[in-house]
Protein backbone atom coordinates (compact mmCIF):
# COMPACT_ATOMS: atom_id res chain seq x y z
CA UNK A 1 0.00 0.00 0.00
CA UNK A 2 1.65 3.05 -1.07
CA UNK A 3 2.46 5.65 1.82
CA UNK A 4 0.36 8.29 0.71
CA UNK A 5 -2.99 5.97 0.65
CA UNK A 6 -1.70 5.33 4.45
CA UNK A 7 -1.80 8.99 5.40
CA UNK A 8 -5.45 9.50 4.16
CA UNK A 9 -6.57 6.25 5.62
CA UNK A 10 -4.81 7.34 9.16
CA UNK A 11 -5.90 10.70 9.28
CA UNK A 12 -9.53 9.73 8.17
CA UNK A 13 -9.79 7.02 11.17
CA UNK A 14 -8.75 9.67 13.56
CA UNK A 15 -10.79 12.08 12.37
CA UNK A 16 -13.52 9.93 12.62
CA UNK A 17 -13.27 8.65 15.86
CA UNK A 18 -12.33 12.03 17.06
CA UNK A 19 -16.07 13.26 16.07
CA UNK A 20 -17.36 9.65 17.51
CA UNK A 21 -15.77 10.72 20.97
CA UNK A 22 -17.20 14.23 21.02
CA UNK A 23 -20.75 13.00 19.76
CA UNK A 24 -20.43 10.37 22.44
CA UNK A 25 -18.45 12.27 25.27
CA UNK A 26 -18.71 15.45 24.76
CA UNK A 27 -22.19 15.81 23.22
CA UNK A 28 -24.15 13.40 25.34
CA UNK A 29 -25.74 15.09 28.57
CA UNK A 30 -26.97 11.50 29.71
CA UNK A 31 -26.42 8.30 28.97
CA UNK A 32 -22.62 8.57 28.11
CA UNK A 33 -20.76 5.16 27.27
CA UNK A 34 -18.23 6.13 29.69
CA UNK A 35 -15.22 3.95 29.15
CA UNK A 36 -14.02 2.90 25.93
CA UNK A 37 -15.79 0.41 24.70
CA UNK A 38 -13.49 -2.90 23.08
CA UNK A 39 -14.48 -1.84 19.60
CA UNK A 40 -13.36 1.70 20.39
CA UNK A 41 -9.79 0.89 21.38
CA UNK A 42 -9.40 -1.41 18.53
CA UNK A 43 -10.32 1.14 16.16
CA UNK A 44 -7.53 3.92 17.71
CA UNK A 45 -5.28 1.09 17.97
CA UNK A 46 -5.74 0.46 14.54
CA UNK A 47 -5.08 3.76 13.32
CA UNK A 48 -2.29 4.33 15.74
CA UNK A 49 -0.75 1.28 13.76
CA UNK A 50 -0.77 2.51 10.79
CA UNK A 51 0.26 6.25 11.68
CA UNK A 52 3.21 3.96 13.42
CA UNK A 53 3.92 2.59 10.29
CA UNK A 54 4.58 5.27 8.60
CA UNK A 55 6.73 7.27 11.45
CA UNK A 56 8.77 4.02 11.05
CA UNK A 57 8.93 4.25 7.44
CA UNK A 58 10.50 7.73 7.61
CA UNK A 59 13.04 7.35 10.69
CA UNK A 60 13.65 3.75 11.54
CA UNK A 61 13.38 1.93 8.14
CA UNK A 62 15.96 3.96 5.48
CA UNK A 63 19.36 4.33 5.64
CA UNK A 64 18.85 7.93 5.59
CA UNK A 65 16.00 9.38 7.87
CA UNK A 66 14.42 12.63 7.44
CA UNK A 67 13.92 15.34 10.19
CA UNK A 68 11.22 18.11 10.08
CA UNK A 69 8.59 19.79 11.60
CA UNK A 70 5.73 18.16 10.43
CA UNK A 71 7.15 15.22 11.23
CA UNK A 72 8.01 15.87 14.95
CA UNK A 73 4.69 16.98 15.11
CA UNK A 74 3.06 14.13 13.62
CA UNK A 75 5.20 11.73 15.94
CA UNK A 76 4.61 14.01 18.99
CA UNK A 77 0.61 12.96 18.28
CA UNK A 78 1.42 9.25 18.20
CA UNK A 79 2.87 9.69 21.21
CA UNK A 80 -0.29 11.79 22.57
CA UNK A 81 -2.62 9.08 21.49
CA UNK A 82 -0.56 5.85 22.64
CA UNK A 83 -0.94 7.65 26.13
CA UNK A 84 -4.46 8.57 26.16
CA UNK A 85 -4.60 4.47 24.56
CA UNK A 86 -3.18 3.14 27.12
CA UNK A 87 -4.58 5.47 30.01
CA UNK A 88 -7.76 4.66 29.16
CA UNK A 89 -7.55 1.11 29.92
CA UNK A 90 -6.71 1.96 33.86
CA UNK A 91 -9.56 5.15 34.05
CA UNK A 92 -12.02 6.83 32.02
CA UNK A 93 -10.14 9.76 30.09
CA UNK A 94 -12.42 8.73 27.05
CA UNK A 95 -13.56 12.97 27.25
CA UNK A 96 -9.58 14.32 25.99
CA UNK A 97 -9.35 11.79 22.89
CA UNK A 98 -11.20 14.04 20.60
CA UNK A 99 -8.79 16.63 21.34
CA UNK A 100 -5.84 14.16 20.76
CA UNK A 101 -7.15 12.25 18.07
CA UNK A 102 -8.64 15.36 16.05
CA UNK A 103 -4.70 16.80 15.80
CA UNK A 104 -3.19 13.91 14.80
CA UNK A 105 -5.64 13.38 12.21
CA UNK A 106 -4.43 17.18 10.97
CA UNK A 107 -1.21 16.24 11.56
CA UNK A 108 -0.49 12.87 10.22
CA UNK A 109 -1.13 14.14 6.16
CA UNK A 110 1.18 17.15 6.89
CA UNK A 111 3.97 14.18 6.40
CA UNK A 112 3.34 13.96 2.75
CA UNK A 113 3.56 18.01 2.12
CA UNK A 114 6.66 18.77 4.13
CA UNK A 115 9.07 15.55 4.26
CA UNK A 116 11.81 17.44 6.10
CA UNK A 117 14.98 17.64 5.43
CA UNK A 118 18.05 14.63 5.52
CA UNK A 119 20.02 15.16 9.12
CA UNK A 120 23.67 16.58 9.02
CA UNK A 121 24.37 12.96 10.42
CA UNK A 122 22.38 9.59 10.05
CA UNK A 123 24.46 7.93 13.11
CA UNK A 124 22.96 5.70 15.78
CA UNK A 125 23.75 8.99 18.33
CA UNK A 126 21.39 10.68 16.42
CA UNK A 127 18.71 8.51 15.97
CA UNK A 128 18.37 7.45 19.54
CA UNK A 129 18.64 11.64 20.40
CA UNK A 130 15.63 11.97 18.15
CA UNK A 131 13.61 8.98 19.39
CA UNK A 132 14.06 10.93 22.78
CA UNK A 133 12.70 14.11 21.73
CA UNK A 134 9.64 12.69 20.02
CA UNK A 135 9.17 10.62 23.20
CA UNK A 136 9.44 13.65 25.02
CA UNK A 137 7.45 16.39 23.36
CA UNK A 138 4.37 13.66 23.41
CA UNK A 139 4.82 12.76 26.67
CA UNK A 140 5.09 16.32 27.93
CA UNK A 141 2.04 17.29 25.07
CA UNK A 142 -0.07 14.79 27.07
CA UNK A 143 0.65 16.18 30.33
CA UNK A 144 -0.72 19.80 29.01
CA UNK A 145 -4.26 17.96 27.86
CA UNK A 146 -4.19 16.70 31.80
CA UNK A 147 -3.53 20.07 32.73
CA UNK A 148 -6.08 22.00 30.58
CA UNK A 149 -8.50 19.45 31.40
CA UNK A 150 -8.00 19.63 35.06
CA UNK A 151 -8.00 23.56 34.49
CA UNK A 152 -11.18 22.89 33.09
CA UNK A 153 -12.68 20.88 36.50
CA UNK A 154 -11.55 23.68 38.31
CA UNK A 155 -13.35 26.35 36.60
CA UNK A 156 -16.43 24.70 36.90
CA UNK A 157 -15.89 23.82 40.86
CA UNK A 158 -15.14 27.71 41.21
CA UNK A 159 -16.67 29.88 38.48
CA UNK A 160 -19.15 31.90 40.85
CA UNK A 161 -18.70 32.73 44.20
CA UNK A 162 -22.15 32.51 44.88
CA UNK A 163 -22.84 29.34 43.86
CA UNK A 164 -22.18 26.77 46.80
CA UNK A 165 -20.05 23.99 46.83
CA UNK A 166 -22.47 20.77 45.93
CA UNK A 167 -24.25 23.03 43.26
CA UNK A 168 -20.89 23.36 41.26
CA UNK A 169 -19.84 19.48 41.87
CA UNK A 170 -22.94 18.77 40.85
CA UNK A 171 -22.88 20.67 37.67
CA UNK A 172 -19.56 18.97 36.64
CA UNK A 173 -20.78 15.89 37.89
CA UNK A 174 -24.20 15.62 35.87
CA UNK A 175 -22.77 16.23 32.20
CA UNK A 176 -19.54 14.78 30.08
CA UNK A 177 -17.30 15.14 32.90
CA UNK A 178 -19.44 13.16 35.00
CA UNK A 179 -17.29 9.76 34.46
CA UNK A 180 -13.92 11.41 35.11
CA UNK A 181 -11.85 9.70 38.34
CA UNK A 182 -11.25 12.65 40.98
CA UNK A 183 -9.14 15.71 40.93
CA UNK A 184 -6.83 14.58 43.17
CA UNK A 185 -6.22 11.44 41.23
CA UNK A 186 -6.02 13.44 37.89
CA UNK A 187 -3.16 15.20 39.34
CA UNK A 188 -0.83 12.16 40.70
CA UNK A 189 -1.07 11.50 37.20
CA UNK A 190 -0.56 14.78 35.39
CA UNK A 191 2.65 15.35 37.98
CA UNK A 192 3.35 11.33 36.93
CA UNK A 193 3.68 12.23 32.86
CA UNK A 194 5.44 15.85 33.97
CA UNK A 195 8.45 13.63 35.79
CA UNK A 196 8.84 11.15 32.88
CA UNK A 197 9.14 14.50 30.90
CA UNK A 198 11.46 15.75 32.16
CA UNK A 199 13.53 12.81 32.95
CA UNK A 200 13.03 12.37 28.69
CA UNK A 201 13.74 16.53 28.43
CA UNK A 202 17.12 15.88 30.62
CA UNK A 203 18.47 12.80 28.09
CA UNK A 204 17.47 14.26 25.19
CA UNK A 205 19.68 17.82 26.54
CA UNK A 206 21.98 15.09 27.13
CA UNK A 207 22.28 13.84 23.76
CA UNK A 208 21.97 16.96 21.70
CA UNK A 209 25.19 18.27 23.56
CA UNK A 210 26.61 14.71 22.77
CA UNK A 211 26.16 15.15 19.70
CA UNK A 212 27.04 19.00 19.04
CA UNK A 213 30.49 18.24 20.23
CA UNK A 214 30.92 15.47 17.71
CA UNK A 215 29.33 17.41 14.85
CA UNK A 216 30.51 21.09 15.68
CA UNK A 217 33.33 20.69 18.31
CA UNK A 218 31.00 22.85 20.83
CA UNK A 219 28.53 20.36 23.55
CA UNK A 220 26.14 23.80 23.40
CA UNK A 221 25.89 25.94 20.79
CA UNK A 222 24.18 29.53 22.07
CA UNK A 223 21.10 29.86 19.38
CA UNK A 224 17.58 30.22 20.14
CA UNK A 225 17.36 26.34 19.85
CA UNK A 226 19.35 25.61 22.35
CA UNK A 227 17.85 28.46 24.29
CA UNK A 228 14.15 27.93 24.18
CA UNK A 229 15.50 24.09 25.31
CA UNK A 230 17.40 25.24 28.79
CA UNK A 231 14.61 27.48 28.92
CA UNK A 232 12.33 24.97 29.08
CA UNK A 233 13.95 22.35 31.35
CA UNK A 234 14.73 25.56 33.87
CA UNK A 235 10.96 25.69 33.50
CA UNK A 236 10.00 22.09 34.46
CA UNK A 237 12.66 21.66 36.87
CA UNK A 238 11.02 24.56 38.89
CA UNK A 239 7.93 23.33 38.98
CA UNK A 240 8.46 19.92 40.18
CA UNK A 241 10.65 21.74 42.84
CA UNK A 242 7.94 23.93 43.52
CA UNK A 243 5.33 20.82 43.76
CA UNK A 244 7.71 18.96 46.09
CA UNK A 245 8.55 21.92 48.71
CA UNK A 246 5.23 23.61 48.01
CA UNK A 247 2.83 21.93 47.08
CA UNK A 248 1.92 23.66 43.96
CA UNK A 249 -1.46 22.34 42.28
CA UNK A 250 -4.36 23.66 39.95
CA UNK A 251 -3.68 27.20 38.14
CA UNK A 252 0.19 27.34 39.09
CA UNK A 253 0.85 24.06 37.36
CA UNK A 254 -1.28 24.45 34.57
CA UNK A 255 0.34 27.87 34.11
CA UNK A 256 4.11 26.73 34.13
CA UNK A 257 3.20 23.26 32.28
CA UNK A 258 1.93 25.44 29.57
CA UNK A 259 5.12 28.05 29.47
CA UNK A 260 7.43 25.02 29.94
CA UNK A 261 5.41 23.22 27.11
CA UNK A 262 5.59 26.45 24.65
CA UNK A 263 9.59 26.35 25.33
CA UNK A 264 9.66 23.14 24.45
CA UNK A 265 8.22 23.63 20.64
CA UNK A 266 9.66 26.95 20.37
CA UNK A 267 12.80 24.94 20.83
CA UNK A 268 12.30 21.98 18.27
CA UNK A 269 9.40 22.23 16.33
CA UNK A 270 8.87 26.03 16.06
CA UNK A 271 12.31 26.79 14.69
CA UNK A 272 12.12 24.02 12.01
CA UNK A 273 8.78 25.47 10.84
CA UNK A 274 10.25 29.12 10.54
CA UNK A 275 13.43 27.32 8.29
CA UNK A 276 11.12 24.49 6.18
CA UNK A 277 7.78 26.97 5.88
CA UNK A 278 8.49 30.98 5.97
CA UNK A 279 12.05 30.96 4.98
CA UNK A 280 12.05 28.25 2.84
CA UNK A 281 15.57 26.67 4.12
CA UNK A 282 16.09 23.20 5.26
Amino acid sequence: MPDIVIHVVASALYAGLALHFWYTRWRAQSGSPGGLQAWERSAILIALCLHGWLIWSMLALPEVPRSGFALALSSMLWVVVLICWIENLYVNLAIILPVGLGLAALCVPLVAWFPGRVPATTSFEFRMHLLLVILAYGVLAAALLYALLMAVLEHLLHRTPRQGAAQASGAVLSGPLSNLPPLLALERRLFTLIAIGFVLLTLTLATGMSLSDALFGRALRFNHETLFAIVSWIVFAVLLCGRHLRGWRGRIATRWVLTGFIMVLLAGIGSRFVLEVLLGRS
